[in-house]
């Protein structure tokens, strides 16, 4: 694998919350992934397995213990999240949680495609710019791109979702990183985002990272697919063991260590 095919790297990342507390948690242990270029990686495991919290260091949320991430060879592992804006995108659970619910479709996405430039006071969008929403609105295929003006939190979650999805890939993020970005969903619209989700993946050859409880979803999805389990990278699949992997299997990994965990 040659320089130029690693977007993400990080070595030896390590993080523990409320250290020489009894409420200590070693969250991320030593951990180590190498991420190539247009990778679709999903990321399973049990409860607590450090699944969030290793999308948070990426992300930028909290700086590591220990370790470094790198981003197309650059060091990011301390720079502040707000800086990472231009590299990374992030998706959460919460569909809330990635749109301005007082503000309309049109000025959300003003607001993501200024992401990572200096703020002024001016605040608006040009004809150009109006014409470039709506055809992408018009990718998602709700029909939004007839309603620029619609407040967002008039939408239902799905619609909200969707736009979120849009925002965070509006730019061509470098890394994209979706937390669970179906779970507060209704199967029906869970489903329909996912299937949103991996076509714009596609499309666009992002590099993405998924975390998902549900491990159809985990085989169906991506080119690979890690397990955690209390911190660690414990499997990695991908390649022809990643096209072979069942359900079945999946759920005896996971099952197999959380009963390790009782001995």
């Amino acid at each position: 694998m040659s320089k130029e095919d690693v977007i993400l790297e990080i070595a030896h990342v390590s993080k523990t919350f409320y250290p020489g507390s009894i409420n200590q948690i070693e969250a991320l242990k030593d951990i180590n992934l190498t991420v190539r270029r247009g990778e679709f990686i999903t990321l399973v495991g049990g409860n607590g397995a450090g699944k969030s919290t290793l999308l948070n260091a990426i992300s930028g949320y909290f700086f590591p213990d220990a370790g470094s991430i790198k981003v197309n060879e650059k060091d990011i592992t301390f720079l502040k999240e707000e800086k990472r804006a231009p590299y990374i995108s992030r998706v959460f659970q919460d569909p809330k949680m990635g749109t301005a619910p007082r503000m309309t479709v049109q000025e959300n996405l003003s607001l993501a495609y200024r992401r990572g430039e200096k703020r002024t006071l001016k605040f608006g969008t040009s004809k150009e710019e109006r014409a470039f929403f709506k055809e992408q609105l018009a990718t998602l295929g709700l029909g939004l791109e007839n309603r620029p003006s619609a407040d967002i939190g008039l939408l239902s979650g799905g619609q909200r979702q969707s736009i979120a999805l849009l925002m965070a890939t509006l730019k061509r993020p470098d890394i994209l990183l979706l937390d669970e970005h179906t779970a507060a969903l209704d199967p029906k619209t869970a489903q329909l985002v996912l299937e949103l989700t991996d076509a714009k993946v596609k499309e666009m050859g992002l590099t993405t990272i998924m975390i998902t409880h549900n491990l159809q979803d985990a085989i169906k999805y991506g080119t690979r697919t890690l397990v955690l389990h209390q911190g660690k990278i414990v499997k990695d699949y991908q390649g022809r063991e990643k096209a072979n992997l069942t359900t079945e299997a999946l759920f005896a990994e996971i099952q197999t260590l959380a009963i390790s965990d009782l001995y």
